[in-house]
């Protein structure tokens, strides 16, 4: 999994790449620990060096905490300085590209990788999800095909659900993420296998379903924290606002990225909502996100969608527009295809927001949200197919979004009152 693109707007989307689970970071933090006392007994043997690299990007993926890449990068260089050819630190570059956004070198180093051992795993893996991030669909199937070949467990698994997912194929996704969650080895496995049955659950209005698994993960994990966002989700869809407002705050408080900090302002500012949170909260979770926008126009770097989405709607949408930008010249998957789309449409620039979203609907996922956005692009066009895409919005999912569902609802209503 990549630390940059989590985007689950609607929860239909979701987060590219390896089945690392976000979660339990106090058990990362000892794994962090012990590798580096090993390192320091054994300095100068490589794959100790890549363990301890291996490890930190573990902890940077579960604490969400992207400055604990630099310290993998450092330890991937002393490991390749002491054998520039070992497997272990040729796949944890790759790994290590992956999280940065650096997909094109994500995928040498994982062609690298899958040549110095054709028979293991690891480098597939890291194949696997930078041809997903680059929108090479069929390289990336074939990939983890290879994967299922060699090694049919939870991390195969999990990347054969995403690529079914990605292609419109819930039913089948659904049986790969139980396969992935009965072959589990670690809780974090588990954990991460039964959040996403649960997104694909919710992904399809099956709310009940949905909170059962994502149950099951908080039970695996305690404060997984995308499982938490979806008993959010499903809270604020039954109307139980506080409950859920109480599960963001304890999610923003730990940890305060985008797609947490954006379904709380939308859940704080919608209609049916409005006056549960306070004006003060909301606030402060627009101004975190505004930080992180400047940061990011600031400093560069890996673009989550989920920040575009909100400057789009809530800030500036050309400075979406130049953040989605940048972003698809490294990444080219229906999530970055339907945050620029929607970024040029709230810019007004819809002629060109189209063809975005018809590459986000390219593959057949069964998003509720790139529905929307597809619509509302196409309704701003004038184009015929418009309603279309947003019954098909809402017949998924009627609870996608707190505020975009509902203007789905009224932008059909106007349609059949003009006509």
């Amino acid at each position: 999994m990549s630390l940059g693109p989590d985007v689950r707007s609607d929860g239909a989307a979701p987060r590219p790449g390896a089945p690392a689970a976000a979660g339990a970071p106090g058990a990362a933090e000892s794994e962090v620990t012990a590798a580096r006392k090993h390192a320091r007994q054994y300095p100068g043997e490589p794959v100790v060096w890549a363990r301890l690299a291996d490890a930190e990007i573990e902890t940077a993926r579960t604490t969400l905490d992207a400055g604990r890449l630099d310290a993998a990068d450092r330890a991937l260089r002393r490991s390749l300085e002491l054998d520039e050819g070992n497997y272990a630190a040729v796949t944890g570059r790759g790994k290590l590209a992956n999280a940065r956004h650096e997909f094109e070198q994500g995928r040498t180093y994982g062609l690298r990788s899958t040549r110095l051992a054709p028979d293991r795993p690891d480098g597939y893996a890291v194949l696997a999800d930078a041809e997903i991030q680059l929108g090479n669909y069929p390289a990336a199937r074939k990939a983890v095909q290879r994967m299922l070949d060699i090694d049919p467990g939870s991390a195969a698994y999990t990347r054969a659900a995403y690529d079914l997912e990605t292609h419109g194929r819930t039913e089948d996704a659904a049986i790969a993420l139980r396969r992935a969650a009965q072959s589990a080895g670690t809780p974090q496995e588990t954990a991460f296998a039964e959040d996403r049955l649960g997104e694909l659950a919710w992904s399809s209005g099956q709310l009940a379903g949905a909170q059962r698994h994502f149950s099951r993960a908080l039970a695996a994990v305690p404060d997984h924290p995308y499982a938490l966002a979806g008993l959010a989700r499903w809270h604020g869809a039954h109307g139980r606002t506080k409950a859920a407002l109480d599960h963001y705050d304890r999610l923003i408080q730990r940890t305060p990225v985008p797609q947490f900090l954006l379904e709380a302002v939308e859940l704080g500012e919608s209609d049916r909502h409005a006056g549960a949170a306070t004006k003060a909260e909301v606030r402060g979770w627009r101004a975190a996100l505004d930080a992180q926008v400047r940061m990011l126009r600031a400093a560069g770097g890996p673009v989550d969608p989920h920040l575009a989405l909100y400057a789009a709607d809530h800030g500036d949408p050309e400075v979406a527009v130049r953040l989605m930008r940048e972003e698809w010249k490294h990444t080219r998957g229906v999530i970055a295809a339907d945050a620029y789309a929607w970024a040029l449409h709230r810019a007004g620039r819809d002629a060109e927001a189209v063809g975005y979203a018809r590459k986000a609907a390219a593959t057949g996922m069964r998003s509720a949200l790139f529905r929307y956005h597809r619509g509302a692009i196409e309704k701003a066009l004038g184009l015929p197919e418009a309603d279309r895409h947003l019954r098909e919005a809402l017949a998924l999912n009627r609870h996608f979004s707190p505020v975009h569902a509902p203007r789905a609802t009224r932008m059909l209503a106007k349609g059949s009152e003009s006509s």
